[in-house]
């Protein structure tokens, strides 16, 4: 994300993201990020006492960690650069030996407060690790079983790690949508795309439908060893059963590094259209006879994302398909990042959204037209609405923004390799914090379970408007995906992530795709929470385990009380755990247990993990 900092977002019509940053933490989210770094020498850092005998060799200083939305944010806490997996172990047995915690950082691409509390104080007995600075090595492999593969550091970026497989003429079926996050983070939490197979597809080899994590072949953590009395480096093969409680590990484990099967690589088109209103795109099953369904792209297409921004009528909706030649209509690209108007903070979003911040919270409905009118400017250059358009969003929509965004080119027909279509979220984007979730169902089912969703959502924001609050100011985001299929592997006798969102019912065999869903808004939006908890409720009520159940997206936010999130006990202690539990199948407790076992002085925990993983 340093690369951001001082760019002009939006260019000639844009703002500076220092300016912003200076303006509104809630905008940027990266305040950590003009902060230099203070050394133990540092007459800045005597208020603090250096970290007791600490290891010669590992470059130690204090950073401030604030995650994606700033709503995580501490004091200068210590932090090092390991230039190496050895280092790490080193780090390890100095923290056992000295009582501190060592808490692995990449680039804070993150919303729960899995790596430390919001609030931590300087004086706290926290190691950050940085990843990204050395551990970030890339080489090619192939698997036991002929399939190609990479191995990777846990601090390369996703970015990287994509453009290394595609150099090689490999690439994934699907990714997280942000490049500046790291291998290590994505499998920590489970990080996913979007896809399904599409009607007639079979997947290649080495490609699969589910999280990240369940690619990974082997991996390397930094472990417990009994026999020692002390830590060290031990891989895991796929095949061995505990490496199942590593492949998702929320942070309770430090993994150093994996090998990651790809197959070879698609070319995709990615065509976007804001022509289907939400009562059609979302309805429910049997209530229309419209093909122009949720579902009905996602049978075509197989890979499809809604974001459907608040207090409008017509969402966003994008259907990638799997097209080896560039059919004439569409733009070839041969870079990620195609959509400039959401890559970039546009002035008017920045002014508007300052707005926001500042007390005008009643301009939510504004806010979400504009950002549609942007998002159709920049997809199709479509200025009918624009020039429509009247009082506080034709004072904002300018001559000089509508020229920019239209010079930018138009993205709402693409086509390329699999990697510049599949990340399209850059650092640069309006920060917003976020729920997620994860709805486990049975393909047939995906268009009610959207419909119960969207019109759950609906009816609390209008009772909320109703009343004269406006909680929500982003946007809600569909995506669908498989479950984890440890067979995508070819490893015999490999297991699915034990705690991933993804990880099969064996109760519910029919149960084989999941619609993960988020609602975005600005961090500091009063309301946000006790709104969240509303949401929360309604859909554990929902999504009973009946006809389908529901998960929480590790990085996003769940847990709400009226007034903080990941907060609630019932939901940390007995719904979360009940949710992996249910079906009978290896899971919750398992994994708790054996993470316990290879970390039994919890040197790699934090405040959340220690109520959580018990």
């Amino acid at each position: 994300m340093g690369d951001a900092v001082g760019e002009v977002a939006g260019g000639a019509a844009g703002l500076t993201r220092r300016r912003l940053l200076a303006g509104s933490a809630a905008l940027g989210g990266g305040v950590w990020l003009l902060r230099g770094a203070i050394g133990p020498d540092s007459a800045s850092a005597d208020a603090v006492a250096a970290p007791p005998a600490f290891p010669a060799g590992v470059e130690v200083y204090r950073q401030v960690f604030e995650n994606w939305a700033g709503e995580i944010h501490t004091d200068q806490l210590w932090t090092c650069a390991p230039r190496t997996p050895q280092d790490v172990v080193t780090l390890a047995d100095w923290a056992n030996a000295q009582g501190w915690r060592l808490r692995a950082q990449g680039y804070r691409h993150t919303w729960a407060p899995l790596t430390v509390a919001d609030g931590t104080p300087s004086s706290a007995a926290v190691l950050l690790v940085d990843t990204t600075r050395y551990l970030t090595a890339l080489s090619p492999a192939t698997t036991a079983g002929g399939l190609s593969a990479v191995r990777a550091q846990a601090g390369a970026g996703m970015e990287q790690v994509l453009a290394f497989l595609a150099d090689r003429g490999l690439g994934v079926t699907s990714c997280p949508a942000p490049g500046d996050v790291t291998l290590g983070g994505v499998l920590a939490i489970g990080g996913h795309g979007t896809a399904v197979p599409a009607a007639g597809e079979t997947a290649l080899p080495g490609h699969g439908y589910g999280s990240v994590s369940n690619l990974v072949t082997e991996l390397t953590a930094v472990v417990w060893d009994e026999a020692a009395g002390r830590y060290a480096l031990r891989t895991f093969s796929r095949a061995e059963a505990d490496s199942a409680a590593f492949l998702v590990h929320l942070g309770r484990a430090f993994v150093t590094e994996a090998v990651l099967v790809a197959g070879a690589d698609q070319n995709l088109r990615c065509v976007s259209r804001l022509d289907i209103p939400a009562t059609e795109l979302f309805a429910a099953p049997g209530s229309t006879s419209s093909s122009r369904r949720f579902a009905d792209f996602l049978e075509r297409d197989g890979r499809v994302e809604a974001i459907w921004f608040a207090f409008t009528e017509y969402p966003w909706l994008k259907s990638w398909s799997v097209t080896p030649d560039r059919p004439f209509p569409s733009r070839a690209v041969d870079q990620p990042y195609n959509y400039p108007f959401s890559d970039s903070i546009p002035t008017p979003v920045a002014d508007l959204a300052g707005q926001l911040v500042g007390g005008s919270w009643a301009l939510a409905p504004v806010f979400g037209q504009l950002q549609f009118l942007l998002a159709r400017l920049g997809l199709t250059g479509d200025i009918t609405d624009v020039l429509l358009s009247g009082g506080l969003l034709r004072d904002l929509l300018t001559l000089d923004v509508i020229t920019h965004l239209l010079a930018s080119g138009l993205s709402s027909d693409l086509w390329g390799p699999s990697r510049t279509l599949l990340q399209y979220v850059r650092p640069t984007t309006l920060r917003m914090t976020a729920n997620g979730y994860a709805v486990m169902c049975k393909r047939d089912d995906v268009q009610w379970v959207v419909s119960q969703v969207t019109s759950g959502y609906q009816n609390l924001l209008t009772e909320y408007q109703a009343r004269g609050a406006f909680p929500i100011n982003g946007a809600v985001e569909i995506r669908v995906t498989g479950l984890d299929d440890p067979a995508v592997v070819g490893v015999p006798g490999a297991r699915a992530p034990l705690l991933s969102a993804l990880s099969p019912r064996p109760d519910h065999p029919e149960w084989d795709v999941a619609v993960w869903f988020d609602v975005l808004t600005l961090p500091s939006t009063p309301g946000l929470h006790q709104f969240g908890r509303d949401l929360e409720q309604y859909l554990l009520t929902t999504f009973d385990g009946t006809r389908a159940a529901l998960r929480v997206e590790w990085s996003k936010g769940w847990a709400y009380t009226a007034d903080a999130t990941w907060a609630d006990p019932d939901v940390i202690a007995r719904v979360i755990p009940d949710s992996h539990r249910a079906g009978g199948g290896a899971g919750w407790d398992e994994a708790v247990a054996t993470l316990n076992r290879y970390d039994p002085h919890r040197v790699f925990s934090s405040p959340l993990l220690d109520t959580l993983l018990r």
